[in-house]
C-alpha cells in the first residue's frame, strides 16, 4: 500500500463514519491493532487488539448516547503509511450533556489495515459529558 492507497481507505472510512455507519472502520481495524487516547480521562489509555477496542472503547462509549452519532470530516492529509484527519463529531448523551467534540486521528496502516490509531481530543468535554467506562476502573 502506497500513501495515496492508505489516503483513500481513510477518506472512505471517514466518509461513512460522517453517515453515520461505524462498520467501514470496524472493518478496517487489523486483529492486533492499538488505538491511544492521549491525555488523562477515564478513557484515556492504549486499547490493544480489535476485541478490546469494540468492547472496552466502542461499546462502552456509543451505550452512552441518545441518538446516532455525527461526524464531519475537515482534511485528511496523507504521508506514506500515516493518515491525519481532522473532525469533528456531535451528539447528545443519555444524562442529557451534549458531546460535540474536535479530533485529530493519526492513523498508522499497514496491510490495508488500521495497525494504530492515536486520539487527541478535547479531554476537558470527556470529563464533563462522559460517564467514566466501566473497565476504567481495571485499566491500566
Amino acid at each position: 500500500m502506497n500513501t495515496s492507497d492508505n489516503k483513500a481507505l481513510v477518506q472512505h472510512i471517514h466518509a461513512e463514519l460522517d453517515k453515520g455507519n461505524g462498520q467501514a472502520f470496524i472493518d478496517s481495524l487489523a486483529d492486533d491493532a492499538s488505538w491511544t487516547l492521549e491525555g488523562t480521562t477515564p478513557w484515556s489509555r492504549t486499547y490493544a487488539g480489535k476485541e478490546a477496542i469494540r468492547d472496552e472503547l466502542i461499546k462502552p462509549l456509543f451505550a452512552q448516547f441518545a441518538a446516532p452519532y455525527a461526524s464531519k470530516t475537515e482534511r485528511i492529509i496523507a504521508e506514506d503509511d500515516r493518515v491525519v484527519v481532522l473532525f469533528s463529531g456531535d451528539v447528545p448523551t443519555k444524562a442529557g450533556k451534549r458531546y460535540n467534540n474536535r479530533y485529530c486521528y493519526v492513523y498508522r496502516l499497514e496491510g490495508g489495515k488500521v495497525k494504530e490509531l492515536t486520539e487527541y481530543f478535547d479531554t476537558a468535554l470527556v470529563q464533563q459529558a462522559l460517564e467514566a467506562p466501566p473497565a476504567a476502573a481495571h485499566a491500566g
